[in-house]
């Protein structure tokens, strides 16, 4: 059948793609079962705790959401016999609950808590207390048996004093306490400490680190972690002497690849020691790979189907629990068996149909900053074909951050788009994660320079190499990425239409108004204030808005804490008195990020009739 791209007829409603790949929030094996945590766009995007046996271990209401540090993570744990341990959406207290029994607070209001694990049978979370001013953070254990619940001074603080932590790791015998810290005044991919504790001892030792992530100890003394030292974030080994003085490190991997990336929530596992003394790991360049390293370094890659975003989130003898994304399978939760090699999904992890899902097309172009990665997704329906001679829409993802990356995976959300004969090219523009160091700091002091450029250079690549209308591209991104979407199009001469949803277009506005956690990030993608004022006013999307002359759907969250709401008026205002066609729509109850399933179907319409608006088609919903 032919029929103009863009209105090819699609299997992929925007109601299946919001039902079809629920997030994934960790997995634990918890006795002889695998729980996993998984958001219900149905029940407005609360997080559930599911196992493998079918039950529901978290009914409604009750939402396992950290919100510690605005972006949350580790909102949930369990121990071996059944009862789990979570951060309730709502008031952000610690509850218990029991096989048959209703949940039980552990804490009490007004503080927020995050990155729960149980080690040593002892409760650990990192705890936000933002009544005050200053704000205060630590590393606390929280009692059980619900002791805390209204006396908060039961609650055992282990450490406190820095701005920010993660990763707080016990040792075996429960004498020491390893975690990661950092000051605010850089971001934890830029400079994060590790420090070791005697528990009890007012002193600690700090160890020289670049970047450090995730400590995990493997004896009494000695300890394993992530640093970028070289420019990737590699595996290093720490031995302590008995007074708990740290030695020097050990790398103990060397690759041109990163086991870690940005630290934006808390909870990630990229990898996890195995009592027998091996290790498994994911590394990334660009894409994932899990592996494993003997004890004496060498190291194979793991056939498995997870390569994007994949977290090592529990062992259990010679099985390893990995969640993640793919780019052959949906998103699951798989177990491997290290020893028989099978893997199995836990959930699902189901083959997606190339037809309709052909693997994404890994592309890298030259740009003015150096070479840019990004992932091409071309139109893709084996029922339909367009008029010979006629070119594709394309539209361009923007992912946000800016420090974070996307992997290539298969995704309905993107079929939304391929199915009807509309090609997406996700790009990993300059600041990005997942290439090391060096591609990362591309975007120290540049942003709204380098990521421009970037994007611009992949679409007109893509353009230049006859895979895409010229004339029908537009740009599409969240958040950060919906800064370089306004940034982009008051540029000018590449995009014919833009969507951003909660993007940035006051540079001046966000760094009055950012949250802790990113209080000076901003600094670091610009510059300091009041020195680089004059940069944030030229850099700010709103200061040239009589530039855009393409349309403009913009989308917000009404209850967004980290683009408020005023961010969105302020381009759509200034896009309304320029006479600029635009849309703007505001969805209720929403933060950063959109989780209700209405929400995501009300999204995707809107955005495919935009484009066929813009493009001149007829979309089929």
């Amino acid at each position: 059948m032919s029929s103009p791209y863009g209105s090819w007829p699609s299997p992929f409603s925007a109601a299946s793609v919001a039902g079809s790949a629920p997030r994934i929030d960790g997995a634990r094996f918890v006795g002889s079962e695998i729980w996993w945590g998984e958001s219900v766009p149905a029940e407005g995007g609360r997080v559930t705790v599911r196992s493998s046996n079918g039950a529901v271990i978290l009914p409604a209401p009750w939402s396992a959401r950290s919100r510690v540090h605005e972006y949350g993570g580790g909102a949930w744990t369990a121990d071996a016999d059944g009862t789990l341990y979570f951060v309730d959406a709502g008031d952000q207290r610690v509850y218990r609950l029991a096989p048959g029994a209703s949940p039980m607070p552990l804490t009490a209001a007004g503080s927020s808590h995050g990155g729960l694990s149980l080690q040593q049978g002892r409760l650990l979370a990192v705890r936000e207390d933002l009544r005050g001013d200053p704000q205060i953070r630590g590393i606390v254990e929280i009692p059980t048996d619900g002791s805390a619940a209204d006396d908060p001074t039961a609650i055992g603080v282990l450490v406190q004093g820095s701005a920010f932590f993660a990763h707080p790791a016990l040792s075996p015998d429960g004498a020491r306490i390893a975690w990661v810290e950092w000051s605010g005044v850089r971001m934890p991919w830029e400079s994060a400490l590790l420090s070791v504790t005697t528990i009890g001892n007012q002193s600690f030792a700090s160890v020289s680190t670049t970047a450090a992530l995730q400590p995990e100890w493997v004896s009494d003394t000695e300890l394993l972690y992530a640093d970028d030292p070289t420019g990737r974030w590699q595996l290093q080994r720490l031995s302590l002497d008995p007074l708990a003085r740290v030695n020097t490190p050990e790398a103990i991997t060397s690759s041109d690849a990163d086991t870690g990336y940005g630290l934006w929530v808390l909870g990630n596992r990229w990898y996890q020691p195995l009592d027998d003394g091996r290790i498994v790991a994911v590394r990334t360049n660009g894409r994932d790979e899990v592996v494993e390293i003997a004890a004496d370094g060498t190291t194979r890659t793991l056939d498995v189907p997870c390569d994007g975003h994949v977290s090592v989130d529990d062992v259990s003898g010679s099985r390893v629990l990995l969640s993640g994304n793919s780019s052959t399978t949906t998103p699951g939760v798989w177990c491997v068996d290290l020893d028989s090699g099978e893997t199995v999904a836990v959930t699902g992890g189901e083959p997606v149909d190339t037809a309709w899902m052909p693997p994404a097309a890994p592309i890298l172009v030259a740009g003015s900053h150096g070479p840019v990665h990004a992932f091409a997704y071309a139109p893709a329906n084996p029922e339909a074909a367009a008029p010979a001679g006629e070119l594709p829409p394309y539209v361009v993802f923007v992912h946000g951050g800016p420090t974070a990356h996307v992997t290539g995976a298969a995704s309905a959300a993107i079929a939304f788009y391929t199915s009807r004969g509309i090609g997406v090219l996700d790009v990993n523009y300059g600041g990005s994660t997942g290439y090391g160091r060096a591609y990362r700091d591309r975007l120290h002091g540049q942003w709204g320079v380098v990521d421009v450029d970037d994007v611009i250079a992949a679409a007109r690549g893509l353009a230049d190499a006859g895979l895409a209308d010229p004339s029908r591209i537009a740009i599409r991104g969240s958040s950060a990425g919906g800064w370089t979407v306004l940034s982009a199009l008051v540029r000018g001469g590449t995009f014919a239409a833009g969507i951003s949803r909660y993007g940035v277009a006051d540079l001046r506005m966000l760094a009055e108004h950012s949250h802790g956690f990113e209080e000076h990030y901003i600094t670091g993608l610009v510059g300091p204030l009041p020195e680089a004022e004059g940069l944030y006013i030229e850099r700010s999307p709103l200061t040239h808005a009589e530039r855009i002359d393409v349309p403009v759907l913009l989308m917000q969250g009404g209850d967004d804490r980290v683009v408020p709401p005023a961010q969105s008026e302020a381009i759509r205002d200034a896009l309304a008195a320029n006479g600029i066609d635009h849309e703007y729509v505001v969805y209720p109850g929403e933060g950063h990020g959109f989780r209700s399933g209405t929400t995501i179907v009300n999204a995707l319409e809107r955005e495919l009739a935009f484009l066929g608006r813009v493009f001149a088609f007829t979309p089929s919903l």
